[in-house]
């Protein structure tokens, strides 16, 4: 894990792990690292709350530098750091904001009903996978944090069933 994230953008796993952890002790509050500031619940502002809480200017200039090593130092043309390192890198940020926080975490005038102050989508299992490896199955996420990403399918389908039975 620790070597993914520091190669995707120069994140260090401890602080993200750190920040996980806070977000699941305070959903959609002041104190989640993950949530809006309090006063800007739309889309873009609350996607640039959230990839400033996450991104640090040393990051970006780490990334500038390497991006420089990269294209200059090994012959790496700029369009394919662009379409296969930096592009991804941005465009995820997105797709992890819309389907791992916006989406679950708004408030969409109703409030929120339970601690984990998320709802899930209901997309079928293989659109969850595509759109944030299962990341959109929150609720379950929320309430067993420790099971793995690709497990989640299966946490839904059991709290389904359990949810059906009374």
């Amino acid at each position: 894990g620790s070597l993914a994230v520091r190669l995707y953008a120069l994140f260090s796993y401890r602080k993200l792990h750190a920040k996980h952890w806070e977000h699941h002790r305070h959903p959609a509050s002041e104190d989640d690292p993950d949530f809006h500031d309090g006063e800007h619940p739309q889309f873009w502002r609350w996607y640039l709350h959230f990839f400033i809480g996450y991104v640090s200017w040393q990051q970006l200039a780490g990334m500038a530098i390497a991006y420089n090593v990269l294209q200059y130092g090994f012959s790496i043309s700029a369009i394919n750091l662009i379409l296969f390192w930096a592009g991804p890198a941005v465009l995820s940020t997105f797709q992890l904001f819309y389907f791992g926080t916006y989406l679950p975490h708004r408030d969409e005038g109703e409030g929120y009903h339970d601690k984990h102050r998320a709802r899930s989508n209901d997309y079928p299992v293989w659109l969850s996978f595509l759109t944030c490896f299962h990341f959109g199955y929150h609720w379950e996420h929320h309430d067993a944090p420790h099971v793995p990403w690709w497990r989640l399918p299966r946490e839904r389908e059991k709290r389904t069933a359990q949810r059906a039975e009374g």
